[in-house]
């Protein structure tokens, strides 16, 4: 198998996982794990993540594990727990019978603590958070030992049972590693490998007050659990050897760590605790507005799980961090819904249309095709009856020459229906807006039997003023107008908000949305990709605009 995998296009983790099979490391065995922490929701950087390390177990025949890192329950929820696990699924992959929680290993690693205090090689600190951060000095100045760092092993044993029994407030007492105070890298200064905490754990309440730290939590649980490749984001590549030091001393499971480049996305906030600020502050309307970079919030704004996937494989994998244009994500989800998506009529600004010389009574249900890219897809019948409503933008009182739609005097052809021109049009005296527009129709066009001869540039969307539905149509854009919203020194990221991220407007849909579900997409032809929103009800449809038919972002720009 691996001559075979060998021969397809790679990347560095590929290649490191195929010399590790060639050798027979670990007796042949891929395991990764999906660590995330559950203090908010997942977004479009960890989907990257969840591709690359469900993927990698997949391409070599192994196991992915999904274990919570569940270290710090100030921030953590259960609401946050299960976002995490629906995300995953949702993208298309499956932890089967291997979820895990560091709170799992919380009676291990207190063991493995205790065997680091025997060892020597871990102490009980009093000093306070402030003076051991003076203590650990600078990265051109050495740190200076704390004058707990030679308690004996008895004494710091009992301290560490004290702080586990609750014996101390927080804040009075650390347990720390003991490497070297002179170390040319920080994270091996001594670093802090429990604190204590009396507050209440969602999965373990009130059993523990004490709480390992992400540096020695999450190596003990790789090895714990087996993990051959620790695939970790390149911001903690300075972890490495503190992770390769606790394994060693305590002698486990040799797993290693492996860092890649992060995936640092064009007018997109990557941050956490900045993504819950837009939150808390109601900027945006919870953690999966369609406005946000969320999996729950790119779901909920039409995005399929094939398409961020796509968008995963083409990025690849690099070592260094770059920045990602945001117009990629918005083609990979362009490129899967044209392909998909079927088609439907969606009129945003609607503009009454009268076709004078079509009879009062006459209703014609004219045959149009669901998607052109896909041949099995048929067709639908819609209504064609004497009075329309078409795109206000698709009228102009005195269009310009290049102009190819609907003006005084004009011929258009309505699709799927038949050459129309325009003869007058009628406008509010008071507002000066054009209300409705008259046009008469040539009988002998009509879409699939034209006899005419007749050729005409333009080619509008319309539906049936009779039988249309009325639709809640949220238009999405952009949340930030800066690509990089969070590198500026002298500028907080909300000072780039979008003004315009979101615009509501009542439109008009054709009658063919009887029977849909939140989440089922569509193209409103001409128009974009939408899907159904979950606020939306059978008497009272509400549509989010997934992405325009094609980039026209820098044309936006230009014009404002």
């Amino acid at each position: 198998m691996t001559s075979e995998i060998q021969k397809e296009r790679s990347n560095f983790l590929e290649d490191i996982i195929n010399r590790d099979l060639e050798n027979n490391k670990n007796q042949g065995r891929v395991h990764t794990r999906f660590p995330p922490e559950p203090n908010g929701y997942l977004h479009i950087g960890h989907a990257k993540s969840i591709c690359l390390n469900f993927g990698l177990a997949a391409k070599y025949g192994g196991l992915c594990n999904l274990r919570f890192d569940d270290t710090n329950p100030e921030k953590e929820e259960v609401e946050y727990v299960e976002s995490i696990k629906q995300d995953i699924q949702w993208l298309g992959f499956d932890w089967e019978d291997r979820l895990y929680y560091a709170s799992d290993y919380f009676d291990d690693l207190y063991d493995l603590a205790v065997k680091l205090i025997e060892k020597g090689l871990a102490y009980v600190d009093d000093q306070s958070a402030e003076q051991i951060s003076e203590g650990r000095g600078t990265p051109t100045r050495p740190g200076k030992e704390s004058p707990c760092r030679n308690r004996t092993v008895e004494e710091n044993i009992a301290l560490f049972a004290g702080m586990k029994s609750g014996d101390y407030q927080e804040g009075t007492k650390v347990l720390r590693a003991k490497i070297d105070m002179a170390s040319p890298n920080m994270h091996l200064r001594d670093p802090i490998m429990y604190r204590i905490r009396h507050t209440p754990h969602h999965r373990t309440g009130d059993q523990w007050c004490i709480y390992p730290t992400y540096d020695w939590a999450h190596g003990q649980s790789d090895a714990l659990e087996k993990i051959t490749h620790s695939i970790c984001t390149l911001e903690f590549e300075v972890h490495r050897p503190l992770y390769e030091w606790f394994i060693e001393q305590l002698e486990l499971y040799p797993s290693r760590q492996y860092e890649f480049a992060r995936l640092n996305l064009g007018y997109t906030i990557m941050s956490k605790r900045k993504l819950l600020q837009l939150v808390e502050d109601s900027v945006v309307n919870g953690w999966d507005d369609p406005r946000m970079p969320t999996i729950s919030g790119l779901r909920r704004r039409g995005y399929t799980p094939e398409s961020i996937r796509n968008f995963c494989d083409r990025i690849g994998v690099a070592r260094r961090d770059g920045v990602i244009d945001v117009a990629l994500l918005e083609f990979s989800v362009r490129e899967d819904l044209n392909a998909r998506a079927p088609r439907r009529f969606g009129i945003l600004q609607p503009l009454k249309l009268v076709i004078t010389n079509y009879p009062e009574d006459r209703e014609e249900w004219l045959p149009a095709v669901n998607n052109p890219e896909d041949p099995d897809a048929g067709t639908r019948e819609i209504p064609f009856t004497k009075e329309l409503y078409i795109e206000r933008s698709d009228f102009m009182e005195d269009p310009p020459r290049k102009f190819f739609r609907l003006g005084p005097g004009r011929e258009v052809r309505l699709k799927y229906g038949y050459i129309i021109k325009c003869d007058d049009f009628r406008k509010d005296p008071e507002t000066g807006e054009v209300t409705t527009i008259f046009c008469s129709y040539d009988p002998a066009t009509k879409s699939g039997s034209d006899t005419s001869g007749k050729k005409v540039k333009g080619t509008l969307g319309w539906v049936s003023a009779a039988h249309a539905l009325d639709a809640e149509i949220r238009l999405y854009d952009r949340l930030f107008l800066d690509e990089d919203p969070d590198g500026h020194q002298d500028k907080e990221f909300k000072d780039f908000l979008n003004p315009k991220s979101l615009e509501i407007v009542t439109g008009k849909v054709e009658c063919n949305f009887q029977e849909v579900e939140p989440l089922d997409f569509f193209q409103f032809e001409r128009q974009g990709y939408f899907n159904i929103d979950p606020d939306s009800k059978t008497d009272a449809l509400v549509f989010n605009r997934t992405v325009t038919l094609r980039d026209d972002w820098a044309r936006k720009q230009r014009q404002q």
